[in-house]
């Protein structure tokens, strides 16, 4: 058995994928139309994910049923 089967390596990339739509309602998180999500991006940290995230948000701030998330990737990919 190849050492990195053996003792698998902790990756220091901790994705996150940024993403966004018109909601249906202001207090929700339903998409009027989730085939027109908008997929801005994977980045490698959070710090990446956020400046692309606010950069989304401020381009949409005048559609208030515009939003934008992040989603932590790296823990569904290795939840423990």
């Amino acid at each position: 058995m190849t050492d990195h089967l053996k003792h698998p390596r902790k990756s220091s990339q901790l994705l996150h994928i940024v993403f966004g739509g018109e909601l249906e309602h202001l207090d929700g998180t339903e998409f009027k139309d989730p085939s027109k999500l908008d997929v801005v991006g994977i980045y490698p940290n959070y710090a990446t994910a956020h400046a692309a995230w606010q950069s989304k948000a401020q381009a949409t701030v005048d559609n208030a049923t515009m939003r934008y998330f992040i989603v932590h990737l790296h823990r569904f990919m290795d939840p423990a």
